[in-house]
């Protein structure tokens, strides 16, 4: 069978050529450039406040990398990572074979997903999550259990109860995406006392910069290096401001991680995005600086949203708040505030369908969003 287009045809594929088990997937759907939402919509300005990243751009150690290598652009990136992952490894205190980097954290959840998971294989996360973790098993014919959050938190024992013979992996989004939650040290405690022996325990660490919190455990710290099975991941996306460049990484046990770098694409990493990543570690005092900018701007932003009438969790610890607005479904929510200029990440891909999550932006960002949102709600 063949399309006709413009006077040109092209060969048709049946869907039968395809794997089976990506049927029902469906493409992870971004959110359109800024400057194609002014052009369509006819606005001078639009505030992005969707994809969780840092207000604050690259720590400016990190542009002069940038600059430095700009002229070798012609050449192919540190396959082997070796100045970035003896960093890692270094600022961790682990070995170098314990350090993975990959373009954006969840590039590893994908390799680790190749690595390890076969037709009919298990994961087990939360519901709603980060959705990488389930797209990701079933692209290969695994199956995701999705436990149901409760109270907006991750439900450790209906997930220690959800793993079977056949679970392998189980993914605690800490704090997760996209409620901003967190799974306290006790309760991670308890967890590995009873998780089975041949489960790899996935913590999610993405946000693990932003969290000031005396309760929030170190996985890599009190979970890996006490000897547990497990990957711990973060990333450069977030507080360090990196995320045009997709860089991440995840540390974990020797053969995990070698089984891993079995899987990666070759040159996964970009040099600017090693050459960045490198330079940002060390600066402490930025990130103090940004993790409590972030602090005071959420604060703020959960008081206008529940001024407003949106049910907010109790405590966000990440760099975005999850609201639920009540209705059964968020969309024509989000299509009233991106006509008004204002971008947010309805959640219904996430498994969260009647709620929005909004990244903590600048002040005057919040602001044009909170009062975006009471002109909808004056008007309904």
């Amino acid at each position: 069978m063949v399309h006709e287009m413009d006077g040109v045809t092209l060969a048709r594929i049946a869907d039968s050529f395809f794997r089976p088990t990506i049927g029902g997937l469906v493409p992870y759907e971004p959110g359109k450039p800024v400057e194609e939402v002014q052009r369509e919509l006819g606005l001078d300005r639009v505030v992005k406040l969707a994809s969780n990243e840092g207000p604050a751009g690259p720590f400016p150690a990190a542009l002069e990398a940038l600059a430095r290598g700009a002229a070798e652009l012609n050449r192919y990136p540190d396959g082997g990572m070796y100045r970035l992952r003896t960093a890692l490894a270094e600022r961790h205190a682990v070995d170098f074979g314990n350090v993975v980097p990959a373009a954006g954290a969840d590039a590893v959840v994908m390799y680790l997903s190749l690595a390890c998971l076969d037709p009919g294989d298990e994961v087990v996360c939360c519901r709603p999550t980060f959705p990488s973790y389930v797209i990701d098993a079933v692209k290969l014919g695994a199956v995701a259990r999705q436990v149901p959050a409760r109270d907006d938190r991750h439900d450790l024992d209906a997930m220690l109860a959800a793993v079977g013979p056949r679970t392998k992996v189980v993914y605690v989004c800490n704090p997760n995406n996209p409620t901003g939650t967190m799974v306290t040290r006790g309760e991670l405690d308890g967890y590995f006392e009873r998780v089975p022996e041949q489960v790899l325990t996935v913590l999610d660490e993405a946000y693990f910069e932003y969290v000031d919190d005396p309760g929030y455990p170190d996985g890599i710290e009190e979970y890996l290096k006490a000897g547990r099975r497990v990957l711990v991941l973060r990333t450069f996306s977030k507080i360090y401001g990196l995320a045009g460049l997709r860089i991440g990484y995840g540390v974990g046990p020797t053969e995990l991680v070698a089984a891993i770098r079995k899987v990666q694409n070759a040159f996964d990493v970009t040099q600017p995005a090693q050459d960045a990543a490198l330079a940002s570690l060390g600066d402490e005092a930025e990130l103090r600086r940004r993790r409590a900018a972030n602090g005071a701007a959420m604060t703020r932003l959960e008081s206008g949203l529940r001024e407003l009438g949106l049910r907010v969790p109790e405590r966000s610890v990440g760099n975005f708040v999850y609201a639920d607005t009540g209705l059964p479904d968020a969309r024509p929510l989000f299509e009233a505030l991106l006509a008004a200029g204002v971008i947010v990440r309805p959640l219904g891909g996430f498994g969260a369908p009647g709620a929005i999550r909004v990244s903590v932006g600048t002040d005057e960002e919040n602001g044009i969003f909170l009062e975006a949102l009471r002109r909808l709600r004056d008007a309904a």
